[in-house]
């Protein structure tokens, strides 16, 4: 291979580097699960090395994205939501924090999977809801319903600050 193809394969080795912690924590929150976050994000790596040479001109974390949650969305259908466990065990000396993080996941796994993805896209990668329509593939208007609908579901399943958890899960069962 010539001196171009050796560097098509440091820019994508760079992009990896700058790009991987960011995209696995994308991927987890959208399915929930590490070992699955890391196998979608593989996948959508492979994905992108394949089609580097036409893509790495654009906005390659944006074509990552959509193969993540694209396929995220396959594999929901796929599983029809199959998980081995919902929560994970308590670990002793968690931070003040982990109430917070493990109330929303739950709050995220409540969720559809559409509905899922548009927060995550909106909220935690701070897309506009052109760009999240753009890796979703499709409209503005079914991110800003799917927004919707998802904001005000989880306003009844998240407790307000300062009430117990006891209130995420009587709310979680009076909102299925």
């Amino acid at each position: 291979m010539g001196r171009n193809a050796d560097d098509g394969r440091a820019d994508y080795l760079a992009f990896v580097e700058a790009h991987q912690h960011r995209l696995l924590r994308a991927a987890y929150l959208i399915c929930g699960n590490r070992h699955q976050a890391e196998d979608l994000l593989q996948d959508a790596l492979l994905k992108l090395a394949l089609r580097w040479s036409s893509v790495r001109d654009g906005d390659p974390a944006a074509y990552v994205r959509a193969i993540l949650y694209r396929d995220a969305v396959s594999w929901w259908r796929r599983r029809r939501r199959e998980w081995l466990s919902a929560y994970p065990p308590d670990r002793p000396g968690a931070d003040a924090d982990a109430a917070l993080r493990l109330t929303v996941r739950a709050a995220l796994d409540r969720l559809p999977p559409r509905q899922r993805a548009v927060v995550v896209l909106r909220y935690f990668e701070d897309l506009t809801e052109v760009a999240t329509a753009e890796a979703l593939g499709v409209t503005v208007g079914t991110v800003k319903s799917q927004c919707h609908d998802a904001l005000r579901r989880l306003r009844h399943v998240v407790p307000a600050p300062g009430t117990s958890g006891d209130d995420l899960v009587t709310g979680m069962e009076a909102n299925p």
